[in-house]
């Protein structure tokens, strides 16, 4: 039987709504908005749409599918904003290869769809934990801490967020849950600290830890792909997601706070530390691998994709500290040639693996995010100390624009749709 123009408009809303079900699953797993509509663009002219525009937010998706003279318009939300890196390569994969089958199928995508949907997270709680407290220790260390400093770190940031995953995957309120494993995180770390002052296994004071035990909660990845979409011009994503990031770390850094007060504690900067700088550079340059592996497990990335995104990281993330510390560079500077670096690195070997892009640079550059400068603006604006509270702010600000910065010139530089203005 010959088709109709209704079979025609009905086939236009299922390929519409199966295109939406990529977007919305992207949005879900924390992409910038620009790859989500990258992705759903390729996806709908494998699946035969002739033009498709698309309006992404924070939380929102707003589509219209165009073939012939007929047009469907649809709107999403996803109540649902975390990071899940394999579910991001996952989306990737699936746009670049029916992109190469074209035309395809509605059932064919959406099988696909279905089975990306119901994958679970590769590691559970407890590994998820672990992750986390890896990347803190290492976050300790880079920070000037000692033993006791990356061991506090380690035990506050496993527990905490172990907390706020099996939380988080009960539906809880992310703000709420956010405040509750800072305050598990900070508590955790002085109660360990405490406890081997009890036993006579350490002297001294090891407070300046408590702020490493809780930066698995500085939202890195949003802060970053909310700045590119900026950089984009898309300033309804970039505007909604920046803002997200910062209550979530207002969240944290109010709970810190508090644990701060209750106890009597201050989030001074620690003394550098006393290590001969061959060693001090060893150890720098394997405490930036580790901290962004744990990062990019935490983010629940492929070990192979974790293992790449921590060697495009390491060797950046050392030259930006002794930038800063031996070469007296001013920190936003070192930060933007940093990310840069990480730029131009996951550009090139990124596409070699089939991995992409925003996978690597982002848990790369996480871990220059000004997380303990953050944390101590929020604490000196609490107890009323302004000026010390804009400067640590306004530090911590300028860092986070210049890796934006960074990353959006490698971008430019490398591909050539950033370069131009649609």
């Amino acid at each position: 039987m010959p088709r109709t123009p209704d079979d025609d408009e009905l086939e236009l809303i299922r390929r519409s709504g199966t295109v939406l079900r990529v977007g919305r699953l992207s949005l879900s797993a924390g992409t910038g908005s620009y790859r989500v509509k990258a992705s759903m663009a390729r996806v709908a002219r494998a699946l035969g749409i002739e033009r498709h525009e698309a309006h992404v937010t924070l939380t929102e998706i707003t589509t219209t599918s165009h073939r012939g003279r007929s047009f469907r318009t649809e709107v999403t939300e996803s109540r649902t904003v975390g990071v899940n890196t394999d579910r991001l390569a996952e989306l990737e994969l699936l746009a670049q290869r029916v992109e190469a089958q074209a035309p395809v199928t509605v059932e064919q995508v959406s099988a696909e769809i279905d089975r990306i949907a119901a994958k679970p997270p590769l590691y559970p709680v407890v590994l998820n934990g672990l992750w986390a407290a890896i990347a803190c220790a290492a976050f300790a260390f880079l920070n000037n801490g000692g033993p006791i400093e990356v061991l506090g770190a380690f035990v506050g940031a496993g527990l905490g967020q172990a907390l706020r995953r099996t939380l988080l995957h009960r539906g809880l309120n992310q703000f709420g849950v956010t405040m509750l494993a800072a305050t598990l995180s900070a508590t955790a770390y002085l109660g360990f600290v405490q406890v081997l002052h009890a036993v006579g296994a350490t002297g001294g004071v090891h407070e300046t830890g408590y702020v490493a035990a809780a930066l698995f909660l500085v939202p890195g990845f949003p802060l970053v792909t909310g700045a590119l979409d900026l950089a984009r011009l898309d300033f309804s994503a970039g505007v909604a997601r920046l803002t997200w990031a910062v209550m979530i770390f207002v969240s944290a850094a109010f709970a810190v706070w508090a644990v701060s007060i209750v106890v009597g504690l201050r989030p001074d900067p620690p003394m550098p530390i006393e290590i001969a700088p061959g060693p001090l550079l060893a150890l720098r340059l394997l405490a930036s691998f580790v901290g962004v592996l744990g990062f990019a497990l935490m983010f629940n990335s492929p070990w192979r994709m974790a293992l790449v995104a921590a060697g495009v990281a390491a060797v950046p993330n050392v030259l930006r500290i002794v930038a800063v510390v031996d070469l007296a560079w001013p920190p936003q500077a070192s930060a933007a040639v940093a990310a840069f670096l990480v730029g131009l690195l996951a550009a090139w070997i990124a596409p070699r693996l089939n991995i992409p892009r925003i996978t690597v640079y982002v848990p790369a550059v996480t871990i220059m995010v000004p997380g303990v400068p953050a944390y101590r603006a929020v604490y000196h604006l609490s107890n009323g100390d302004v000026t010390q509270a804009l400067e640590y702010g306004v530090q911590a600000a300028l860092i986070v624009t210049a890796l934006s910065v960074g990353l959006a010139v490698a971008r430019m530089v490398t591909d050539r749709e950033w370069g131009f203005e649609h």
